[in-house]
């Protein structure tokens, strides 16, 4: 199994249920510019336009929702004062189509970093460890905060892989229970590790332990080596399989995540997931998402052609980039990251957060190809002054 603005079109046409566009634009950007919200969302432009630099820092899809699910919330606004139970329910039935499993092993929540909140909740122990690689996405350790873990990490491969062996190692160590974390594709590098060993460990491993696999770039992962752990939550309940259709499916700030788990697993993060989820707009959207195939494959294609086009600017540079299987990639820097990033702001874009260890490394998001174009013309001029 591998991978291949809001209410545009409903309030500037003739309005939804009546209420005309005019009256709704000025107060709106009225109240934006007042709490200093000019500058992230001005009504008359909405979806990616924006009034600051390009966001090229929190891998979002930079093509904005797919047109059949704008409509589809369009369409759907007549049933937002109801709760969203039936709503959920369709988005369930659309999941068990898509992905082959039973309406028993979803569970919802506000993007995927709410399943790893979840998780890390209902898995927490005293004594309990939570294992995880050196770098990777932070809300795992983030989330876990509030409880007594044990944390372990363990530094990436040198080819910048998962190191299952010394992971492995760790959870052998204490016979607490441990949360094993596992973002693959990788976040903040975008490498792979190898799916078999992972899978190997978890049908060996007793069920005290949790494996918790972010799957967040699974669509835009495409190599022999990799295949969604999904097939396993049959027979093992101690692995959960995060989602979110953040990523090709762009909807980062209408939030929605799913976990897959085996029905036992379901039952016992539920008391620890929130009810009504998911909430109406972020339903119908996703429903609509999962059906619009030519979306789909833009977004795949998009996203590949921002890459390839980086690829080769950072290789005409000599620029060390490591093999991203995500909608970012990361590279070499010269200097520190701080000053790099405010030279890039100062030039129009919006680069990518710090990673300890990889400090003077660059975590940076695919925008369009066009945006991808005009970064290129500026990392060459940053070469001409000895900046990159």
């Amino acid at each position: 199994m591998k991978r291949r603005a809001f209410l545009r079109t409903g309030l500037t046409g003739a309005g939804v249920a009546g209420i005309a566009a005019a009256p709704l634009a000025a107060p709106l950007a009225g109240a934006t510019a007042a709490h200093g919200l000019d500058t992230i969302f001005n009504p008359r432009r909405p979806g990616r336009d924006y009034n600051g630099p390009v966001r090229l820092s929190s891998n979002e899809n930079p093509l904005g929702i797919a047109p059949s699910a704008r409509q589809a919330i369009v369409d759907g606004l007549d049933e937002a004062n109801r709760y969203p139970g039936a709503t959920g329910e369709l988005v369930r039935e659309a999941l068990v189509a898509r992905l082959g499993v039973k309406p028993g092993q979803l569970f919802f929540g506000s993007g995927s970093t709410e399943i790893l909140r979840i998780a890390a909740a209902a898995w927490a122990a005293p004594g309990g460890r939570l294992i995880y690689a050196e770098p990777t996405y932070e809300d795992v350790p983030r989330y876990s905060q509030p409880f007594a873990y044990d944390h372990v990490t363990v530094p990436l491969t040198s080819d910048y892989a998962h190191d299952i062996d010394r992971m492995r190692e760790e959870a052998a160590k204490s016979s607490a229970p441990s949360v094993i974390y596992f973002c693959n594709p990788n976040n903040p590098t975008g490498t792979l590790t190898s799916t078999g060993p992972i899978m190997d460990w978890i049908r060996d491993e007793s069920e005290q332990h949790l494996f918790l696999v972010d799957e967040a770039y699974f669509e835009l992962a495409d190599d022999p080596g990799y295949e969604t752990f999904v097939p396993l939550i049959e027979r093992h309940p101690n692995l959960i399989v995060a989602r979110t259709f953040s990523k090709v499916y762009a909807m980062a700030g209408i939030r929605l995540g799913y976990g897959i788990a085996h029905e036992a697993t379901v039952q016992r993060v539920l008391p620890f997931a929130t009810r009504n989820a998911p909430n109406h707009v972020a339903g119908v959207a996703a429903v609509a998402s999962l059906a619009d195939e030519e979306f789909f494959a833009k977004s795949v294609k998009t996203n590949d052609e921002a890459k390839a086009m980086m690829y080769d600017a950072l290789g005409q540079l000599d620029i060390e980039v490591l093999p991203s299987h995500t909608n970012f990639i990361m590279h070499r820097i010269k200097g520190e990251l701080a000053t790099y990033n405010e030279r890039m702001y100062e030039a129009g874009f919006n680069v990518g957060r710090p990673f300890p260890p990889m400090t003077d490394w660059s975590r940076l998001s695919m925008g369009l190809p066009s945006d991808m174009e005009k970064l290129a013309e500026v990392m060459m001029d940053f070469r001409k002054k000895d900046w990159i």
